[in-house]
């Protein structure tokens, strides 16, 4: 590594095995997920963030793919009174733009990520967020599982009914597929997907234009059997069951608006400037999610599809389209699996988002702060493995029935929305006295407001019994768990902070100290965190245990880039910054208390094999040295504080070990009914 005048810098490599040649698991681990990135490339985020294209492949397609449940949802709510579907179509358009609309002022007013969590936690509260944070969380697990259970549904629409047992297994596959394809990083497992996504487009677009041409000439007959079915209609049903089954419909057709708030939440991964690509990639999925949504509402109308054992609406569709023309099957088939390829896509986007939305409620502290954690391959790895276990368990619970697993998708999507339209409304009314266009600027979100809250109350109240209940329950209970989390490491930030009143007691700096250190003489290295008590309680110990053998001191620490950070340059910067300013912080301390210091210091994602291989060059420079780290000790040890809770300095004593070095763990004790393990927080954790 290079250093800095003697004071350590940026590693040139991020590979997290210490030495030149890695081992053979490690051989095959960057065959699978790839080779880590390079955190002192300068370009490492331009090559990683999308332009607005890709960005409407990655987060487009789980927006335009819900055409494939969404249309067919409402079209068959509506039974024999089809003639709505010319209401339904206008209104599923117009919907989709008013959400559209509504989320680039969200892209606007939180240009860095304003996902439903981020908007509810600022505008309405912590308590509001976790709500949302909670809701999308479930919402990201069902868009894989959905997406992927329709994708099986269209797939199999090919196949012979005796074959229809090997769907959920291959669902389960492609879900391990994307597993995979996700842990080597978002833009290569999107450049992957783009030709499944292309074909989609390119296929339905025929589809969907060359009906409406063709049966433009029969549009007298299709008037005139409107016209006798609202009549029939309304002799059965009345104004008011004709507008109830319309509501019905519209609500079960909530399905077709799911993504659309996926650009807003993944904005950080868009490539600057990051507000003008997100409204520009919110633009790309509203005017292909509006026209593919109605287009195939009125080709259902105009072609009489219905419902068919086996097959989705869209297989009969495309099987009707196609009939007649020279190679039928061929373009049946190859429409198909666009679209169960598009769908498979889709799921990307539960992967996308899902671990963004974990790593922004760890950073929070209402789940384990682990899962912001990066990857050597910058991504949020943790994340990405939670969000494909739990839709596994998802698609196995369902059996892969996608119109049961509609219903529980649509019921959080709704009051994400909800949420999120509710936030916005309150900043714009709080806002009223400083901006004189607040009318214009609030309407839009009125609106979207009453037709989110509509389709969430709808189908609440339609499918309670038939999915609805377990949504609730899964959400209510990842709050609560959520709420417990919080409380501890709440809990645990109190404790450590009465670490921090030494800082009172420190002795004045000694001028006579000598500035350059010794590597001659007997060191002692100490691995730090931010400045605080708990490092500073650790220096001291040492030298209470040791009293008069240290002749130096070198402190070491890893600047850990975690979701937060992980940004832009700038944040980087910023983080740089803040590990070097800890850092002399300790060595001035050092001074006070009569001994020379120096530090090493570098940015890494993995905390752990970072600092092994700070140490091996500390251990290179100062021959008699020995390292040490502090642990907290609290009077109580608890099975969940293993998971809510990382084991660094443990982590690192036994690499350390390995290597043939010694490394002493020192106790620092506080008051608190908790876990005799050291707490993962801000003094937890190197560079953390």
């Amino acid at each position: 590594m290079k250093t800095d005048s003697g004071k350590g810098g940026l590693p040139e490599k991020s590979d997290d095995s210490v030495g030149e040649n890695p081992s053979f698991v490690r051989r095959i681990k960057h065959l699978v997920v790839g080779k880590p990135r390079d955190l002192a490339d300068r370009s490492v985020f331009h090559h990683l963030s999308l332009v607005p294209f890709l960005a409407w492949v990655g987060m487009g397609a789980d927006g335009l793919s819900s055409s494939a449940y969404g249309p067919e949802e409402a079209f068959r709510t509506l039974g024999e009174h089809t003639f709505l579907a010319i209401g339904l179509a206008v209104a599923m358009a117009i919907t989709v733009f008013v959400i559209a609309i509504a989320y680039s002022r969200v892209i606007e007013q939180f240009p860095h990520g304003g996902g439903g969590y981020v908007v509810a936690t600022k505008l309405l509260g912590p308590k509001a967020g976790v709500v949302s944070g909670s809701a999308l969380l479930v919402d990201y697990i069902l868009t894989i599982t959905v997406s992927l259970a329709a994708a099986g549904d269209a797939v199999f629409s090919l196949v012979p009914p005796h074959l229809a047992h090997w769907k959920l297994p291959v669902e389960i596959l492609a879900i391990l597929l994307l597993i995979t394809l996700n842990l080597r990083g978002v833009r290569e497992s999107i450049l992957v997907l783009l030709p499944v996504f292309l074909l989609f487009v390119v296929t339905h677009l025929i589809v969907i234009v060359a009906s409406i041409v063709i049966h433009a000439g029969d549009l007298p007959r299709v008037g005139k059997t409107l016209s006798t079915g609202f009549h029939n209609g309304y002799q059965a049903l009345g104004w008011g069951g004709m507008i109830l089954l319309f509501l019905h419909a519209y609500s079960m057709g909530g399905g077709t608006y799911t993504g659309i708030e996926a650009v807003s939440n993944g904005l950080p991964i868009l490539r600057e400037p990051r507000v003008e690509n997100g409204k520009r990639t919110m633009f790309y999925m509203a005017v292909s999610l509006a026209f593919t949504a109605s287009g195939l509402l009125l080709c259902y109308l105009l072609l009489n599809v219905e419902p068919m054992e086996g097959q989705t609406m869209n297989a009969v569709l495309i099987d009707r389209f196609f009939a007649g023309v020279p190679l039928k099957n061929v373009w049946v088939v190859l429409t198909l699996l666009a679209e169960g390829a598009l769908l498979f896509v889709a799921a990307q986007t539960g992967f996308i988002d899902g671990p963004r939305v974990l790593a922004n409620m760890a950073v929070d502290s209402w789940i384990p702060r682990r899962f912001s954690a990066l990857s050597e391959r910058l991504t949020t790895q943790n994340g990405v493995l939670v969000m494909g276990a739990t839709s596994l368990a998802a698609l196995v619970y369902t059996r892969g029935d996608t119109h049961h697993l509609v219903v529980m998708y649509s019921i959080n999507v709704f009051l994400t929305f909800s949420m999120t339209e509710t936030s916005m409304c309150k900043m714009w009314i709080g806002m009223r006295r400083e901006n004189p266009l607040w009318m214009r600027k609030i309407s839009i979100h009125v609106v979207g407001l009453v037709m989110c809250a509509t389709i969430l109350c709808v189908t609440v109240v339609e499918k309670f019994g038939q999915g609805g209940w377990v949504t609730l329950v899964v959400t209510g209970s990842l709050v609560g768990l959520c709420a417990l989390i919080k409380h501890h490491y709440s809990n645990v930030s109190g404790y450590l902070k009465e670490l921090d009143l030494v800082l009172d007691k420190m002795p004045a700096t000694d001028s006579d100290v000598p500035l350059d250190v010794d590597p001659t003489k007997p060191t002692a290295a100490v691995l730090v965190a931010s400045y605080g008590g708990l490092g500073i309680h650790t220096v001291l110990n040492i030298f209470r245990a040791f009293p008069g053998h240290f002749r130096n001191l070198v402190f070491i620490g890893v600047g850990v880039t975690d979701s937060g950070q992980f940004k832009g340059e700038q944040e980087m910067k910023a983080l740089k910054a803040s590990t070097r300013e800890n850092l002399e912080k300790y060595v001035e301390l050092s001074r006070r208390l009569g001994v020379p210091a120096t530090y090493r210091w570098a940015i890494a994602t993995d905390a752990v094999a970072e600092a092994e291989r700070l140490c091996l060059e500390v251990r290179n420079e100062f021959h008699k040295t020995v390292f040490f780290a502090g642990q907290v000790i609290f009077q109580l040890d608890k099975w969940y504080h293993h998971l809510l809770h990382n084991h660094t300095a443990f982590a690192i004593q036994k690499r350390l070990q390995l290597d043939g070095i010694t490394m002493v763990i020192l106790p620092v004790r506080v008051r608190g009914p908790l876990t005799r393990r050291r707490k993962n927080g801000p003094q937890d954790g190197l560079g953390k």
